[in-house]
């Protein structure tokens, strides 16, 4: 290893966090479920290509798991999923990827399926143990147009496809039952909104044959986006809505919406929804409110008694999701900022009962992983946006001194996503070889507060490009980033933010984009039902607009393209399809520019399978070297760069 001493330039630092060591012993954990004396959980393996395995825990015993291979748990409505595994009385239903079909799985057995084959799709089931049968979301693909969204209700064994109880909207979520049976809420919304738009929060009980009875629309004329409905032991049905510009929680009566006190000012207690099913708080027998808050880039965890006073649980962790409760135990998935994120276990007074399972056995030392800056810094309009900055870090390398490092701007998704500070070792992977980056909360990211969330609305490659280009200025003025070395990366929405900005502005020298879109149009066209109107909102309405889709789409605008640009793809993907990335590099590579593509067979949306999450990775920093000049310290694979000599290096 290169001594303290030695002073390398920037990009060519040694660095012992490999491609593989990233994905070696890592697994996704999610979704706890409480029964009995175990904990369930969901657990992602890549090196398995992305399988959903069902895990189980019981205090005094290692985790074992138990779906049996090729079982993957893991739904595909909305494409996004979520609310793919419920677990009741030491029986477990799940989803299967496969097939799509819902099965009844007791440990020790083989999974049966549930539900028939065919083009149906399941989630978010909750069991009505009053009438033995899930009520679920089902998302029928039968018909020619647009699947079809509705509530069911399926029989816990057999063989049914579901019967109806609520349809004619053009998206169900969120179905919850009352504690004692007695009554359902769930939302539902409409084209072009998204979950976090406009939604509408409806209840109702039961008759006598198991139907819904006296349906209630709590919210009929409020444009706000409501969600998370939950009822308490009371039967009291509480939701969290964004009407006054912050998500918090409510008590809800009617069509009147009660605010509870928070004693927290300017923070979100809730997000959008992408997927079914997701908690932001959780209502206790105590007649508290546990919520997660979050307040830009951290997440913070807190008592609510209700009536103005909070306390913080202070577990040490920056991020939070998937909070199950027990009685005075909490388990939840909890982000930390300098190690793996973890499944923990925590008493009420936020300490750390016992760690339950690690994303990864093993972290970083601390000297690899970088300090981390929140930053805001002026954007066009007179306006503020934010980020995160991390600094190179390498503790066996000296930077070059005089120099500014080169920085890479990461783009989210979504295009309404967040970047947030947890540990994250697929930056790590980029600072300890001598690079910065601007993890981008550009305008239109959620954490803070609604009217920021809508300040893309209209705008999109617009003001999301101003602020990249914005904050990767900001930062090269303060002396933190190479003016002539700034790189913009990013996925689905963040890499037509990376088209968008090669096409409109000449900031940046390099880029990567994945699964990008070049076409607004095509994927006005082309993309699923949950986003088919997303671009109505944050573009305009197709084809009456069609001028600003031509205006805005990376693809008409070739003339724009001088710096080098990777292109990544999965072949199966079904929201941005392979035709957006494969359009563009073929024109690229027609003008001239420097340009790669790479396409993995058997790839969604987002790349699940280690090996191609490792050889995306190497690509581009092999890229990034040829196009830029520099010499990596890693032995890297070779890739084909179409154009290399008119890069200048």
């Amino acid at each position: 290893m290169t001594s303290p001493q030695t002073a390398l330039d920037y990009g060519s630092w040694p660095s012992p966090i490999t491609a593989e060591s990233l994905v070696e012993g890592s697994r996704g954990l999610g979704s706890p479920h409480k029964d009995g004396d175990y904990l369930y959980w969901l657990e992602s393996r890549p090196e398995q290509g992305g399988r959903m395995t069902i895990m189980r825990w019981r205090e005094g015993e290692a985790p074992e798991e138990l779906l049996p291979q090729p079982f993957n748990a893991r739904s595909r409505v909305q494409e996004y999923g979520g609310g793919s595994l419920l677990v009741a009385n030491s029986r477990l239903w799940f989803s299967n990827f496969a097939d799509q079909r819902l099965y009844s799985f007791i440990p020790g057995e083989k999974p049966a399926p549930i539900t028939p084959k065919g083009e149906l799709r399941f989630a978010g089931c909750h069991l009505d143990a009053s009438r033995n049968r899930l009520i679920c979301i089902r998302e029928d693909h039968r018909g020619s147009g647009e699947p079809v969204n509705s509530l069911v209700a399926l029989p816990t064994e057999g063989m049914s496809e579901g019967e109806v109880l609520f349809s004619g909207t053009d998206f169900v979520s969120a179905p919850r039952l009352s504690a004692d049976f007695s009554r359902i809420a769930f939302t539902t919304w409409m084209h072009p909104n998204m979950p976090w738009d406009n939604t509408r929060l409806h209840s109702a009980g039961f008759d006598a044959g198991g139907q819904l009875a006296g349906l209630v629309t709590h919210n009929p004329q409020g444009a706000e986006s409501v969600i998370d409905p939950q009822w308490s032991s009371d039967n009291r049905l509480f939701a969290l809505s964004d009407r006054d510009n912050w998500w918090r929680p409510y008590a809800v009566e009617g069509t009147t919406f009660s605010p509870i006190p928070t004693g927290l000012a300017e923070v979100e207690i809730g997000g959008p929804d992408w997927s079914i099913d997701s908690h932001y708080y959780h209502l206790l027998e105590s007649g508290e409110i546990l919520v997660t808050a979050r307040r830009g880039s951290v997440e913070t965890l807190h008592l609510l008694d209700g009536k103005g006073g909070q306390r913080l649980l202070d577990t040490g962790a920056v991020a939070y999701s998937s909070l199950a409760v027990d009685g005075d135990r909490l388990y939840v998935t909890a982000g930390f900022a300098e190690q793996p994120s973890a499944l923990i276990a925590m008493d009420r007074q936020g300490k750390i009962v016992e760690v339950l399972r690690r994303s990864k056995d093993r972290g970083l030392e601390e000297p690899w992983v970088p300090g981390i800056q929140q930053i805001s810094f002026p954007v066009p309009g007179g306006a503020v946006a934010h980020g995160v900055y991390l600094a190179p870090q390498n503790p066996n390398v000296v930077a070059p001194e005089g120099k500014a490092p080169p920085l890479i701007v990461s783009v989210h998704g979504g295009p309404t996503a967040s970047a947030g500070v947890s540990y994250n070792p697929g930056h790590y992977y980029w600072t300890s070889r001598g690079f910065a980056i601007l993890d981008l909360n550009y305008r239109g990211s959620t954490g803070f507060g609604r009217s920021y969330r809508q300040a893309l609305y209209g705008n999109w490659g617009i003001t999301d490009v101003q602020d990249a280009v914005a904050g990767a200025s900001w930062l090269a003025e303060q002396g933190l980033a190479d003016p002539e070395r700034l790189i913009i990366r990013g996925g689905s929405a963040g890499g037509y933010t990376t088209l968008a900005a090669h096409a409109f502005h000449n900031t940046f020298a390099a880029g990567a984009s994945y699964y990008g879109i070049s076409d607004l149009e095509a994927l006005a066209r082309d993309t699923h039902k949950f986003e088919s109107r997303y671009l109505d909102q944050v573009i305009g309405p197709y084809p009456e607009r069609r001028d600003l889709y031509v205006e805005r789409s990376p693809i008409h605008h070739l003339e724009g393209f001088k710096a080098p640009l990777i292109l990544l793809q999965g072949l199966d993907d079904p929201v941005v399809p392979p035709n957006q990335s494969e359009a563009i590099f073929t024109a690229l590579k027609r003008s001239g520019v420097a340009t790669a593509y790479i396409a993995y067979a058997g790839e969604s949306h987002g790349f699940r399978k280690a090996e191609n999450q490792i050889s995306s990775r190497e690509a581009e920093l092999y890229f990034y070297a040829r196009v830029l000049g520099f010499e990596p310290a890693d032995d890297l694979p070779a890739i084909a760069i179409e154009n290399l000599d008119g890069a200048g290096h």
